[in-house]
């Protein structure tokens, strides 16, 4: 199996998610991780449910706070936050439409 590189513009990738009207899209899904663009606007609740993967969520826009298990900290663009397999997470506190990408490892699904 050959391998080849895959790139992507977030602006294209918040548009496709936009058009879709859904708060995931998933735009990358190879053997051992996927990846996708999560988007939570300002005063919505956070609906997730704990994952079989690991994560790892990188915030590209926005203000809000997570909460990890019995740990919360507040994030914004820039922020990088880890979330172990299996373990309860909610983003919450959003002030600012939050936008952030998300890698499952391994795949999520």
């Amino acid at each position: 199996m050959g391998s080849e590189m895959k790139e992507f513009r977030l602006d294209e990738l918040e548009a496709q998610r936009a058009a879709n009207d859904g708060a995931y899209l998933q735009f990358l899904r190879e053997r051992h991780m996927s990846a996708g663009l999560y988007a939570l606007d300002r005063g919505t609740v956070d609906p997730q449910q704990p994952h079989r993967q690991d994560e790892v969520y990188l915030v590209v826009s926005g203000r809000g706070a997570i909460t990890v298990g019995t740990e919360t900290t507040a994030v914004a663009r820039g922020s990088v936050v880890y979330v172990p397999a299996g373990t309860p997470h909610k983003f919450h506190h959003i002030s600012e439409d939050l936008r952030m990408m998300v890698v499952f490892a391994p795949p999520e699904g």
